[in-house]
């Protein structure tokens, strides 16, 4: 953070020279004017490193525990009584993720100029996502900023032990089926061929798996590259189709909602996310209309996202929310239910946040369920392919009186 030298007389006229850390020479005269100082002279003492660009925007974005843990840091100093400006000085020194250091001292800046901080932030959508933005927004209106930041902290840590268990349960299976994928293709690629070279010596015909497998492994030996270079392509083409093709998402997410267990999966993580992102926003004071569209953003799956565009304008033309929701047919009835149960007694967001934790708790369940369901037919899958192999390579060994003429 930039020192400063100065040069003032307090209210009691006593001369005063010191030096403070401050993020602009602007906050500093705030700072001071405030304690009723009357300034002769400011100097900034490190002058190679005002040089250097006040900011410059890395590539790409943050993490929801980054953000977790810079609202965290926010709201905790705010609500100790530190000033907004102070406290995103000391948040830029402290945080480990630099995107968030190098916006937070742009923030400061633009904050000790007059502007909202909830403004300075949506200056930078990578960094700080509407969620947030809206939250400090409200936060700002109502005067309870230190609660709106410790809200969104503790959002952020429930969304980012959701996908931290979504990534968990991807990655057993993926990393078994890259490393069988590999050892399969080694034993085509070096050791069936071997095998093939010996029965050509020996002469007869062989039995059709062991054909079967010794013609695999020719394609694959003389076609590799090419299966390579499909295999990246497919990869790059679905990842930019993904990003690119609204009718392919869909698509993709429609068949993810009804695949047997994966969809028993996406629906509770997706409605863990959708009550926990409303419960939030409502309980902060953000506008209905707002909460759907964030909460349809935050779920990330385009069928529910459509749903509750529809049940946005259902809701705005006066229908209640339950049943805008259930028109949809996308959301389970226990849902529907507390929903319900909430906008009859006044206490929805308290309703949401029990149907959070609700689907929370499902979905940690779902996820170890499915774990040690695809643990044991991994197994069981590698050790049939691996298997059937080993069988076909084997099979004229066992005939190898009938091979030799």
């Amino acid at each position: 953070m930039p020192k400063f030298k100065y040069k003032a007389f307090d209210e009691s006229g006593t001369f005063v020279e010191d030096v403070a850390t401050f993020p602009t020479q602007e906050a500093l005269i705030v700072e001071l004017q405030n304690r009723g100082f009357n300034i002769v002279q400011i100097e900034r003492i490190d002058k190679e490193e005002e040089k250097a660009p006040r900011f410059q925007i890395p590539f790409g974005g943050v993490s929801d525990r980054d953000l977790s843990i810079f609202c965290r840091q926010l709201g905790t100093m705010i609500n100790a009584g530190l000033p907004l400006i102070d406290a995103l000085g000391v948040i830029a020194e402290q945080l480990p993720n630099k995107k968030l250091a190098s916006s937070a001292w742009e923030v400061a800046r633009m904050v000790s100029e007059g502007v909202p901080v909830s403004t300075a932030m949506s200056k930078f959508p990578k960094l700080y996502p509407e969620f947030v933005v809206n939250l400090v927004r409200v936060g700002e209106e109502t005067g309870n900023l230190d609660t709106a930041l410790i809200r969104a902290a503790d959002y952020y840590e429930k969304i980012a032990m959701i996908k931290s268990k979504i990534k968990s349960a991807a990655f057993y299976p993926t990393f078994v089926i890259i490393i069988a994928t590999l050892i399969v293709t080694g034993i085509l690629y070096f050791l069936v061929p071997t095998f093939g070279e010996i029965y050509a010596s020996l002469g007869g015909e062989l039995p059709l798996p062991t054909q079967m497998l010794i013609g695999a492994s020719n394609v694959l030996r003389q076609n590799l590259l090419l299966i390579i270079a499909f295999v990246v392509f497919a990869a790059v083409l679905f990842k930019v189709l993904m990003v690119q093709s609204y009718n392919f998402r869909k698509g993709v997410h429609s068949f993810m909602l009804k695949a047997p267990k994966m969809g028993d999966l996406v629906i509770k993580s997706t409605m863990a996310k959708f009550a926990r992102t409303m419960a939030t926003l409502f309980s902060s004071g953000v506008t209905l209309e707002r909460a759907f569209e964030i909460a349809g953003q935050v779920t990330g799956n385009v069928p529910i996202k459509e749903a509750l565009e529809s049940a946005k304008k259902a809701v705005i033309e006066g229908e209640a929310m339950h049943k805008a929701l259930e028109k949809t047919g996308m959301f389970p009835k226990l849902i529907l239910s507390m929903i319900r149960v909430g906008e009859d007694t006044g206490r929805l967001d308290e309703m949401l946040d029990t149907v959070a934790r609700f689907y929370e708790d499902e979905f940690d369940k779902a996820v170890e369920g499915m774990i040690k369901l695809i643990e044991p037919a991994l197994i069981v899958f590698i050790g049939g392919i691996v298997g059937l192999i080993l069988i076909a390579l084997y099979m004229p060994i066992f005939k190898l009186g009938e091979l030799i003429k």
